[in-house]
């Protein structure tokens, strides 16, 4: 299989640094759903270099800048599933940034530890949702934009 996080499809990339990239989700839970993703092929934890466990740290905190700036949402669910027991579906480590707005789902208590208590996610139960939760071509213009705005102030500092 041709690892799609390895060899993205170049729309859905948003950044490319060094170490990792982020991408626009092809599932996305919400608007603006993002991954964070080691450009080197890793599987597992365990695989993944420090330098890597840190840029995917430094990853997730612009993914959410870039967010809050560009769509403005109410807070975050951000993790990892690790395994295929965890819902891992791709065998390449990757970070889930997703916003999430008030009113987005009818009980978001529990928030990540719903796929463990095996409650249904409202978000995800319907192919339609994703196609509806995909940005269009001027959002993620938007949000690539802040994405530059961004990295240039980091060089700036």
């Amino acid at each position: 299989m041709k690892c799609p996080f390895c060899n993205p499809d170049r729309g859905s990339v948003l950044y490319e640094g060094k170490l990792v990239r982020i991408l626009l989700d092809g599932y996305p839970a919400s608007r603006g759903h993002l991954l964070v993703v080691p450009k080197r092929h890793v599987e597992s934890w365990d695989e993944i270099r420090w330098e890597e466990k840190e840029a995917l740290l430094r990853g997730i905190e612009l993914a959410m800048k870039a967010l809050k700036d560009s769509l403005k949402p109410d807070g975050f669910n951000v993790g990892i599933n690790l395994g295929e027991a965890a819902g891992q579906t791709v065998p390449h480590l990757h970070v889930h940034v997703i916003p999430r707005w008030k009113g987005d789902c009818k009980s978001p208590r529990g928030g990540v530890r719903k796929a463990v208590l095996d409650l249904e996610d409202e978000n995800l139960s319907m192919k339609e949702r994703w196609e509806r939760n995909r940005l269009n071509g001027n959002e993620i213009q938007k949000l690539k934009h802040h994405f530059d705005k961004l990295i240039n102030a980091m060089r700036d500092v």
